[in-house]
């Protein structure tokens, strides 16, 4: 049995990673974790003739002349693969091996594109907790997932504990 993990770098994405972990270890699944970069966004940025990513307090800031689309996508490949490394480390996984994985697109639908290839039992993610008022502009991609996903979806809030 797997269970899928996307990760954003958010308090709420870890949360749900040490969740994860605690439902594999107690019923023997196995993880999957997967970071998207969506590369919608960073054309949008691109126009905008700056992009600015944050990763544990540190900022990546490229601008239009310096950087191309694809020497931005293998930035952000690469700050999201230091991401699940990251968080792979922090996590008390004993003797687990998870997968990982950095995928570009849409986050939703990736996310939901990967649990299907997977034949994923389980999605554990993290929700930030928009207002209802900010979801309805800018949407939610737990929500999105939730709505769509054809397997269970655990949603972790951020301040979620142990």
């Amino acid at each position: 049995m797997k269970i899928l993990v996307p990760v954003d770098g958010s308090l709420a994405s870890f949360n749900a990673a040490k969740k994860s972990v605690e439902i594999a270890k107690a019923y023997g699944f196995t993880l999957k974790l997967i970071t998207v970069v969506n590369h919608e966004k960073i054309s949008r940025l691109r126009r905008n003739q700056r992009l600015w990513h944050q990763v544990d307090g540190s900022i990546l800031n490229g601008t239009r002349e310096v950087f191309g689309d694809d020497k931005i996508s293998d930035s952000l490949k690469d700050v999201g693969e230091e991401l699940l490394d990251s968080i792979i480390n922090d996590l008390d996984i004993c003797d687990m091996k998870p997968e990982k994985e950095v995928l570009l697109g849409e986050p939703y639908q990736i996310i939901l594109d990967t649990a299907k290839e997977e034949k994923a039992d389980l999605i554990v993610m993290g929700n930030r907790g928009f207002s209802k008022i900010k979801r309805f502009f800018v949407g939610s991609v737990a929500q999105r997932v939730i709505s769509e996903a054809t397997c269970p979806v655990l949603v972790i809030h951020t301040e979620a504990e142990d």
